[in-house]
């Protein structure tokens, strides 16, 4: 995992349960409206991947455990975790891309409805990824998955002046590279290719060679449309659109998205599935019921958002009509340490992925409330547009007093 490179220790803060009168006096257990619903307090619990899920998507008696303590707390909105909107596998995460899982999610639903008393209102985070390939072994990487190039037999040629390489077979190159020193493979393959030997294989929006990464604008926004109407099925309150961190919505949004088809590029265009994606569930679900999103307020990676591009999404979001916005940081492939052989990269492990998840090991600043400048700044400019949607704040809030110094204040983040 990333550190600082002289961390300092912070103590966790001192806390005490608020009194009785400190409660009525607050603004944190003050009720809000959330769209179409009141929320009986401010606190929130994001949505954290437990992973206690089937290998197949479904809900187990772990994933209604862990559900059923937070709702035993009666917080005023409790959000599922990333749950995948398509049919494909996903490992321990939970699926809401086929009507199969519908009588799971519905039991979670009665389960928190059980546990708060009726209390907290449930969302359900929902969220769709491309493919990323365990970091294979190198032997295998160029027997198997390594696709031969005239590029390729060119460089090697260059490299060992021998033109005979421009017509050997596939296998012969193969040979070469499987047995050449880490400089030499470092001249041959393309940076993806290097990634693809060295982290392991990622797709990426910007992958236009792909059909179906190609076609994704034309296919996400029904297939986001059939997830929420199934959460809305089975009883949810409401769906938080999952746009932030290492995930296909999020590289749509990314100053890194270079499509040339319209959805890359400028602002404006890396905006605009996000928004096609939103009206299309909005047009399925209804006015009445509560979408909300979650994004970055800085992806924390060297070309990528900043804050003043999460500002300029927030105040689209808002005017599209979202009903809340949830504001996150980093955690990101771009920055991730490299994995060992036969173990998927995981975005949460180089210094975007401290931003999203910080320790108490940290620099000055310290971890606590740590993104919430990010949080103020998005507010400010929505409030400015003239909306009033809630924004959320996630990140190190730890105590009574520092909750009641924001909007919308999660726990457990």
């Amino acid at each position: 995992m990333w550190k600082f490179s002289n961390p300092i220790k912070h103590p966790i803060p001192e806390a005490h349960w608020p009194t009785a009168e400190e409660v009525a006096g607050s603004l944190l257990f003050q009720p809000i409206r959330i769209g179409s619903l009141t929320l009986e307090s401010r606190t929130w619990v994001p949505a954290m991947v437990p992973w206690r899920a089937t290998e197949e998507g479904f809900v187990t008696e772990a994933n209604l455990d862990w559900y059923r303590r937070f709702a035993q707390g009666q917080p005023g909105a409790l959000v599922v975790e990333a749950t995948g909107v398509r049919d494909i596998p996903s490992g321990p995460l939970l699926r809401i891309g086929h009507d199969r899982f519908i009588p799971g999610l519905k039991k979670l639903v009665e389960t928190v409805r059980d546990a708060s008393g009726g209390h907290t209102k449930l969302f359900i985070q929902i969220i769709d990824f491309l493919s990323v390939k365990r970091r294979p072994e190198p032997a295998k990487f160029f027997e198997r998955f390594l696709r031969i190039t005239w590029h390729h037999r060119h460089s090697i040629a260059e490299l060992t002046k021998d033109s005979n390489w421009l017509g050997v077979d596939d296998a012969r190159v193969r040979s070469f590279l499987k047995d050449a020193a880490d400089e030499v493979i470092d001249l041959v393959l393309s940076p993806h290719e290097l990634e693809s030997l060295r982290f392991g294989y990622r797709e990426r929006v910007t992958d236009m060679h792909l059909p179906h990464v190609r076609e994704l604008p034309l296919v996400l926004p029904e297939i986001f449309a059939d997830a929420a109407q199934r959460a809305r099925e089975c009883g949810f309150d409401g769906v938080e659109l999952h746009y932030a961190h290492a995930y296909t919505m999020a590289g749509f949004l990314s100053a890194l998205n270079t499509r040339d088809d319209g959805y890359g590029g400028p602002r404006e265009n890396r905006v605009r599935l996000p928004l096609e994606v939103y009206q299309a569930v909005r047009e399925r679900v209804g006015d009445d019921y509560v979408v909300g999103v979650r994004f970055l307020g800085d992806e924390v990676i060297e070309g990528g958002n900043r804050i003043d591009d999460a500002v300029y999404f927030g105040v689209e979001f808002a005017q599209a009509g979202f009903d809340f916005l949830s504001i996150s940081k980093g955690g990101k492939f771009e920055d991730a340490q490299q994995p060992k052989v036969g173990q998927a990269v995981y975005p949460y492990t180089g210094q975007s992925g401290y931003e999203c998840m910080p320790t108490t090991l940290s620099d000055e600043v310290g971890p606590f409330g740590r993104s919430v400048p990010l949080v103020a700044a998005i507010k400010r400019a929505v409030n400015a547009a003239g909306f009033m949607t809630p924004v959320v704040a996630t990140g190190g809030i730890a105590t009574f007093e520092q909750a009641e110094r924001r909007s919308l204040i999660p726990i457990g983040s």
